[in-house]
């Protein structure tokens, strides 16, 4: 497959015959990626998925094409196989500089610019729509305390069940945006230690608030409220009382926890210690 691949985008000029496809087994992305490079330049990232991501991954790139921070999409296959965009020099997830300046970089070249859907009555992710932003709360709440396991007790866990009630009251989260959906530090792209392009999109409708505060959760690093409050300050976002915005974090976190005992469990140390500094507040 990928040398037909290779052989369409040769015909389509978008590369040329010396290029060469070098796997990617560094990505935590679903599907098959390749960087396409000429020389001793990458150039191209090749993304091998099922048709219907590769079709939210198209619509969404193109619906934010002016976003500089999203990669450029060059090639899409019309059988929606395969997506082929620019490739952004840097590294995910290290080298991140600190949080406040990737976090400003964020608010105004990305979330600032975030559009509005309102032509729709769904939410959640685009491929598995539900009814109310509640749900997916709820989910997310029940979903993760498996997660925890034993770290979590059971007064923690009432106290977040209070929060996710708490928060899916507010008038502010019945405007839908269009959300990248997957907005951690895994899918930021880091270049002399500053933020540079955000890659894989798992698109979703929700609040502006949610990819905001995941962004902020992403990291165990400077998750403090002086760091969370210099951001938030940056967002277009109607006024929020402080201890919302406490509790939005809140539950993220518990989320992210949830996550981290999963898939990254070097950072658990870290995060625990910032469990107790935000549920002391």
């Amino acid at each position: 497959m990928l040398e037909k691949i290779m052989n369409t985008l040769i015909e389509e000029g978008i590369i040329d015959n010396n290029a060469i496809a070098t796997l990617n087994k560094s990505g935590t992305t679903d599907g098959i990626v390749y960087v396409l490079s000429e020389g001793e330049e990458d150039k191209y990232v090749l993304k091998i998925d099922h048709p219907d991501q590769i079709a939210l991954t198209d619509n969404f790139l193109g619906a934010y094409k002016p976003i500089k921070l999203f990669p450029e999409v060059v090639y899409t296959d019309p059988a929606e196989t395969y997506i082929v965009y620019a490739y952004i020099k840097g590294t995910t997830h290290f080298n991140r500089g600190s949080k406040i300046n990737w976090m400003t970089i964020l608010v105004k070249e990305l979330f600032n610019k975030y559009e509005n859907v309102a032509d729709t009555d769904n939410w959640g992710r685009l491929g598995s729509p539900i009814q109310s932003w509640r749900e997916w709360n709820y989910r997310s709440l029940v979903g993760t305390r498996n997660d925890w396991g034993s770290l979590l007790t059971t007064q923690d866990y009432l106290w977040v069940e209070s929060i996710c009630e708490n928060i899916s009251k507010n008038e502010d989260q019945k405007v839908r945006y269009l959300l990248h959906g997957d907005m951690g530090v895994h899918n930021f792209v880091y270049n002399d230690c500053s933020l540079v392009g955000v890659i894989d999109p798992s698109p979703m409708i929700g609040p502006k608030l949610y990819d905001f505060t995941y962004a902020f959760c992403s990291s165990p690093d400077d998750l403090n409220l002086e760091t969370l409050t210099a951001a938030f300050a940056l967002l277009d976002h109607e006024p929020i009382e402080r201890s919302r915005l406490i509790e939005e974090v809140i539950f993220q976190l518990y989320c992210r926890i949830g996550i981290c005992i999963r898939l990254h469990p070097h950072d658990l140390e870290d995060y625990l210690i910032a469990w107790d500094y935000w549920k002391s507040l």
